[in-house]
């Protein structure tokens, strides 16, 4: 089940563990790269590293205080096994490459422990050639070499995995009493003939713990559900590739959204659409580096024709992300095709304009400095947005089906140009104001006559239809309407009529009916950011009580180490989608921010004011 995984980090790249203490998805040495531990999409076959006692009755684990450090305690009816997972981060190890360290540890009893390593390159496509080395220059070393082509994995341990007969695996089977440890230090390199040295795996899990426990000890936040906030903003940092500064919107591919069905894509790369949220995210927790690394990747990113702005990149800013099926996996629990890149990168969705335009605004009233370079890009998407605005496109939801005038993408244009006007009277940055109030008026408009349907009462998914959209939750967080003006009231109402189960609010409508919307097969799960966007819109509207008892039943939702994936099915009762997402850690900690910080998306100024978060009870 996807929800038993939990999530380990470098902040280059990510491996998934299992309740079972197997790690089944492991990318070296980017976020992005190909997998040398499939098993999450496919079989046993296709790569996978399990350290496990036998005869396992419980399992209770836990992330250590507020780190990536994860501790599984695995019970057995001879005793107790604590397996330590962890990647040790790049920031204070940045001449080093990846690598994952396993520690065995028996805290009580006697167990006999056992281990299968299984490891497959380029999306278990790439069969290595594995064997044992022992090495007495320039150091005494001992540990296994897995090479094939461009790939290279070392693993080194206190006792090393030897072939499984007739399998092209390796296995372990040892016993250990009380107190007895033992360590796995598996590591990638880039060139076989230039090995990374050996580590100290407790001196390494120390240094790791000691990075998150001072990482997390400048978030600001002491309000309602402390853990849960810290715990989903250590999970952004965890996505973060720290070299540039761009943030996943998840660590895996193909993780479908419905079962049956074929909406399964590939998350690994960064999405415009996350900016403004970031930054909000980050900045009003007091993680400022964060958020400036955010806009400086930002920046990167869309440099250059604002005609060629796209709506998501590669971690380093990369454009091109080809879409293509790895046909020789089945997919998570047989649920194919596995897709590696993402088409939509190609796919016009205006409203990354608003998005992009929005997050560099916050960030000036967050006092991150204008450029005058940064400044020049603005008003060139700006330019570029004057001669566009008016054609349809895919839409936020990146649908496959016929190109339309999405509700959302009109109000994020307005967005653009609003976020314009105040650059212009609010900062002094030059510019054709007049040119865009007009714009900014003329949107507003045009929204107001298309979109408002007043036989549903409601803001409608797209102009002149019937279908509704949880993104219209959003148009008193960006300011477009306040969350008095009774359309928004009525909008709020109907779709927590028509779309929301319980806690849980669909982004759309998957039927028959409506699959020639999004071009796609299946009825997915509930999108948990659209819960999230609720719980906002709610406070918006005046609703704080139901808001608070929604967002709690929310955290509710997340799995035993607080992860949420991208949905929720409520039929199955279980996660669908990759994971862990960004979008919905953004959506609970932002909701936090609107609950509790005293600050909101919408407000017209912040400059001057603290950017602590403080505890504001109703």
């Amino acid at each position: 089940m996807i929800e038993d995984y939990a999530l380990l980090s470098d902040l280059r790249t990510a491996a998934l563990v299992g309740r079972d203490g197997s790690i089944d998805w492991l990318c070296l040495p980017r976020f992005d790269s190909a997998s040398c531990f499939s098993r999450l999409l496919g079989d046993e076959g296709d790569g996978h590293w399990k350290i496990a006692p036998t005869g396992v009755r419980e399992v209770h684990r836990r992330y250590r205080d507020a780190s990536m450090v994860l501790e599984t305690d695995f019970h057995t009816d001879g005793g107790v096994l604590r397996l330590t997972d962890f990647m040790p981060p790049h920031e204070i190890n940045q001449d080093d490459q990846p690598c994952v360290v396993r520690i065995a540890e028996c805290l009580s009893g006697e167990i006999d422990l056992e281990m299968r390593w299984v490891l497959r390159f380029a999306y278990a496509d790439s069969m290595p050639w594995v064997r044992h080395v022992r090495a007495d220059a320039p150091v005494l070393d001992e540990y296994v070499l897995a090479i094939a082509g461009p790939h290279t994995v070392v693993l080194r341990g206190d006792e090393l995995p030897h072939p499984s007969p007739n399998e092209r695996a390796h296995e372990l089977t040892t016993h250990l009493s009380a107190g007895q440890r033992m360590s796995w230090v598996m590591q990638w390199a880039s060139d076989p003939d230039d090995l990374p040295r050996p580590m100290a795996p407790v001196q390494e899990l120390q240094e790791c713990a000691d990075y998150w426990l001072g990482w997390s000890s400048k978030i600001d936040y002491e309000g309602p559900h402390a853990s849960e906030v810290r715990r989903s903003l250590a999970t952004l940092k965890a996505l973060t590739y720290s070299p540039t500064g761009g943030i996943i919107a998840a660590p895996t591919t193909s993780l479908p959204e419905a079962i049956p069905g074929n909406r399964n894509w590939d998350y690994r790369y960064c999405w415009l659409r996350d900016a403004t949220l970031v930054l909000l995210a980050f900045d009003d927790f007091g993680c400022t580096s964060e958020a400036a690394a955010w806009r400086l990747w930002l920046l990167r990113a869309v440099a250059g024709d604002p005609a060629d702005l796209q709506i998501m990149y590669g971690v380093g800013g990369e454009r091109h992300l080809v879409e293509w099926e790895v046909d020789w996996l089945e997919g998570y629990q047989g649920n194919g095709p596995v897709r590696v890149g993402n088409a939509a990168y190609r796919q016009t969705q205006l409203d990354v304009f608003g998005e992009v335009m929005d997050a560099l605004h916050l960030a000036r009233e967050r006092s991150l400095p204008e450029s005058e370079e940064s400044w020049a890009l603005q008003r060139g998407m700006l330019r570029h947005l004057e001669k566009i605005w008016q054609q349809p496109d895919k839409g936020l939801w990146e649908v496959r089906g016929p190109d339309r005038h999405f509700t959302h993408s009109r109000v994020m244009i307005w967005v653009a140009f609003d976020r314009a006007v105040r650059a212009a009277e609010e900062d002094g940055l030059p510019g054709p104001v007049e040119r865009w109030r007009e714009l900014r008026h003329a949107v507003h408009a045009e929204v107001l006559e298309h979109a408002w349907n007043p036989e549903i009462g409601a803001f409608t998914q797209y102009y002149g239809g019937e279908t509704l959209d949880a993104a219209t939750l959003l148009i008193p967080a960006v300011g477009f309407l306040s969350g008095d003006d009774e359309r928004v009231r009525s909008t709020v109402e109907v779709i927590g009529r028509e779309l929301q189960r319980g806690v849980l609010v669909d982004r759309y409508s998957t039927t028959e009916s409506t699959n020639e919307i999004d071009g796609l097969v299946g009825r997915e799960g509930a999108f948990l950011a659209c819960s999230f966007w609720m719980v906002d819109a709610l406070v918006y509207t005046g609703r704080r009580q139901e808001a608070e008892k929604m967002f709690t039943e929310l955290l509710e939702m997340a799995n035993d180490v607080g992860l949420y994936a991208e949905e929720f099915d409520d039929v199955s009762s279980r996660f669908t989608g990759n994971f862990p997402q960004a979008f919905s850690h953004l959506a609970l900690v932002n909701s936090a921010a609107v609950l509790y910080g005293g600050r909101t998306r919408e407000q017209k100024s912040r400059r001057g004011t603290s950017h602590q978060i403080k505890t504001k009870h109703p």
